[in-house]
């Protein structure tokens, strides 16, 4: 049993925190959504109301929280991890955000005495429910190794990819993937329905073939039938696609998919769908096309 902070009980940190308790660590969790505290409480582990008291103890903290200046202040901040944990603490932070903004935070606690790894997940609240997350892992082989068991509790595919900040480009890699597979599925749900064809039927077959994806697997039927509750936000897509472009930018490469990817993702948030998921990009190819809700 291990002693573990968990900071940030949302969509995906709640359920996350949860598996960890039910395999039998010892978790003390804080956030600001204490509506999330009787899940802990009620799986066996602990709520705290205040990030000191939440990790005062922890052979390890593990942060999920929104984008990186929530993650610089709940670590970095006078009040943070950092003030707080026991040196020699294991960091995970399972946030995604900017890959530097992973290195400064490995960087600083390298220099506080603390070990960190950057571990953004791929797999949206249903994989978190299931405990089946994809979780691409930045930092030292060592860490990794040897905090294998809560990314067991966690998830079904752990990959140490590289030094601090890799994790991220992996994360950034997924996000563009998972955003121009929305928009394609979007196009091609539009494009069978304007035909006449069942885009039902039309997806079952496609989920069984070469154009099968997760995506496809979780999404088809909701997308048909435009049910769009937020297990992934358009507005937190928003961020990461801002993620992909910079990092573009440093590497100097063109992304060209890219770029009409977050141009899709931002005309959503202007045209109102921030709060849903982001399978509601059917909305805005829908809207191209003068077939969206009158």
């Amino acid at each position: 049993m291990t002693r573990i902070g968990f900071i940030g009980l949302g969509i995906m940190g709640s359920p996350m925190a949860s598996h960890l308790a039910k395999a039998g660590h010892e978790v003390v969790g804080y956030t600001l959504n204490t509506d999330a505290y009787a899940r802990l409480e009620g799986d066996g582990g602990r709520a705290v109301d205040s990030i000191e008291a939440a990790v005062k103890d922890a052979e390890i903290v593990i942060t999920m929280l929104p984008n990186h200046p929530q993650v610089e202040d709940v670590v970095l901040g006078e009040g943070g991890v950092f003030a707080h944990a026991p040196k020699g603490a294991l960091l995970i932070d399972f946030s995604t955000i900017r890959p530097e903004s992973s290195i400064a935070v490995a960087e600083a606690g390298a220099k506080a005495g603390f070990r960190v790894l950057d571990a953004p997940v791929s797999g949206g609240q249903g994989g978190a429910e299931e405990g089946v997350l994809s979780i691409m892992v930045g930092g030292d082989a060592d860490d990794f190794a040897a905090v294998t068991p809560v990314f067991e509790a966690v998830g079904k595919t752990y990959i140490h990819v590289g030094a601090h900040g890799a994790g991220q480009i992996v994360k950034a890699a997924n996000q563009l993937v998972v955003g121009g597979t929305y928009a394609l599925v979007a196009e091609a749900i539009v494009l069978m329905e304007a035909l006449g064809v069942d885009a039902g039927k039309g997806l079952d077959v496609l989920a069984g073939g070469l154009a099968g994806s997760t995506i496809l697997e979780r999404k088809r039927k909701s997308m048909v039938a435009r049910e769009f509750a937020p297990g992934f936000r358009i507005d937190l897509h928003h961020k990461d696609m801002g993620i992909i472009t910079d990092a573009a930018k440093q590497a100097d490469v063109s992304l060209p998919t890219a770029a009409l990817t977050a141009s899709l993702i931002a005309a959503g948030r202007a045209q109102g769908y921030g709060s849903l998921d982001h399978s509601a990009l059917l909305k805005v190819i829908e809207n191209l096309n003068g077939r969206g809700e009158k």
